[in-house]
């Protein structure tokens, strides 16, 4: 597994100087290894949009689009579907577990949904 995804919280975090952005910072730089569900094009566009505005929101997608940007098929639906109900977490989490494993790629991530999963998930506490 050298492919990354990292989820909203992360990007969000990174993009903020947050103070966990340095656990974010190598999945985030390693474009060549980069994925980007549009579950995060989606959520990270509808933030920073309500937030900064248009032209912030659009500056925001290009950094991601820098990643290769992965579409939620019928497969990843199915797995996110089965993931949600197995540990009973909110659809675009699923969506994005899902979408690491169908690609073998590493989640980052700080949402504690995620803490207590056996994957191939990279976590750190928000608190």
């Amino acid at each position: 597994m050298d492919k990354n995804l990292v989820d909203t919280s992360g990007w969000l975090e990174y993009f903020t100087n947050g103070k966990n952005a340095d656990f974010f910072a190598p999945a985030v730089e390693d474009i060549d290894n980069l994925i980007v569900s549009v579950i995060n094009v989606y959520e990270i566009f509808k933030k920073v949009l309500a937030e900064r505005g248009e032209n912030a929101a659009l500056e925001t997608i290009a950094i991601l689009s820098q990643g290769e940007i992965v579409d939620v098929d019928m497969h990843i639906a199915i797995q996110a579907s089965q993931i949600s109900v197995q540990f009973k977490i909110p659809m675009a989490d699923s969506i994005l577990l899902a979408t690491a494993q169908k690609y073998k790629a590493i989640l980052w991530t700080q949402d504690k949904h995620f803490e207590n999963i056996k994957a191939a998930i990279k976590f750190i506490s928000k608190e």
